[in-house]
């Protein structure tokens, strides 16, 4: 329990590093801005068109009787917008973090350079067509681990009783742990760490994670909240990532004297 509440403190934590630091707060709204554009017109398009994609897909129905037909479609068209829910909920930290990658990484070295004692940060030394690489696949292997998970919780969400109670928690749970391993990989990638033995050192720390990324995860079921609190969810990933390796940390400055802008983010 203890590792619970320590995990939603490192949320709240870079929360508050973001107000301090409100000059750099701008910037990290950009990268959530153009994500949540691309995936509501994503999702706006599969409402308009997800009845005639469905009964092309489905022309074995053709000749079915009324109301077989209708209802039959209907529930294919639902099914497949909230799938698409789902995966939205699961991607867009990826999303927002490819198409942000060179922001991010300033920002999380900011951060790292704020709460340690000697006012330093890991740098990976890899040039940034590389690290983008690096982050595409990865991103790419976890969008493929939470899209199966996505599809065994949904089946067994038609389980009486326990597809409406049990079901639903396991997935907020896991949908934590997928959005905190995307959002800590920005520092832990930098220090070299590879995408198994970030899984594995997440893993160690489950419930951690947990505080971290299920409350975070929830918040990003109310529209556009995601895209706000992104820059401070960033920040608090970098804190907690120090604290899984065993890294020591101040408290940081109370003012940001260094400004990541679009000079900085290209250094």
């Amino acid at each position: 329990m203890h590792d619970l509440g320590a995990g939603f403190g490192y949320l709240l934590k870079g929360q508050r590093w973001m107000a301090r630091h409100g000059r750099h707060y701008g910037f990290g709204l950009i990268p959530g801005l153009i994500t949540l554009v691309l995936y509501v017109a994503a999702l706006v398009a599969l409402a308009l068109w997800g009845q005639d994609f469905v009964g092309w897909s489905t022309p074995f129905a053709d000749d079915w009787s009324s109301p077989w037909q209708g209802l039959f479609r209907g529930f294919l068209t639902a099914v497949l917008f909230v799938l698409a829910l789902l995966l939205s909920v699961l991607t867009f930290t990826a999303a927002t973090l490819l198409i942000g990658q060179p922001f991010y990484e300033t920002l999380s070295e900011k951060v790292d350079r704020d709460v340690s004692p000697d006012g330093t940060a890991p740098e990976s030394g890899l040039p940034l067509w590389r690290e983008l690489w690096i982050s595409a696949r990865d991103s790419l292997r976890i969008l493929v681990r939470a899209v199966l998970w996505g599809v065994l919780l949904f089946a067994l969400g038609f389980v009486p009783f326990i597809g409406q109670t049990v079901i639903p928690v396991i997935g907020f749970f896991v949908t934590g742990f997928f959005l905190t391993e995307e959002l800590t990989a920005v520092a832990l990638q930098r220090r070299g760490i590879d995408l198994r033995a970030r899984l594995a050192l997440l893993r160690s720390r489950k419930t951690l994670i947990w505080g971290f990324g299920t409350p975070l995860g929830l918040s990003f079921l109310v529209p556009f909240v995601a895209v706000f609190l992104m820059p401070g969810a960033v920040a608090g990933a970098t804190m907690m990532a120090r604290e899984l390796l065993g890294e020591e940390t101040g408290e940081g400055d109370q003012e940001g004297d260094a400004e990541v802008g679009p000079a900085s983010v290209g250094e």
